[in-house]
């Protein structure tokens, strides 16, 4: 499984998109373009991202442009691999 579909997995998961999940890509807006995706969720995601991927992310990493798209989100969950 690729990150991007891990990261999918895990949004699809805390939000409870159940068959939507199925159509998100890349290019997906997340953050103003979901419904579900409020500041609780994005704790929410934070928390399961940083289970899931064993990675520690700190708030003052995290803003707007992170969860921008599914893509930006991707990037940015790469990126901590990287560096962890």
């Amino acid at each position: 499984m690729t990150t991007l579909d891990s990261v999918k997995a895990i949004i699809g998961d805390v939000l409870q998109l159940g068959p939507r999940q199925d159509i998100l890509t890349a290019e997906t807006p997340l953050l103003g373009n979901m419904p579900e995706l409020d500041s609780m969720a994005v704790v929410a995601l934070i928390a399961t991202i940083e289970e899931k991927f064993g990675i520690l992310i700190d708030d003052d990493e995290v803003d707007a442009s992170t969860f921008a798209t599914l893509g930006t989100l991707t990037a940015f969950v790469e990126q901590k691999l990287q560096t962890a």
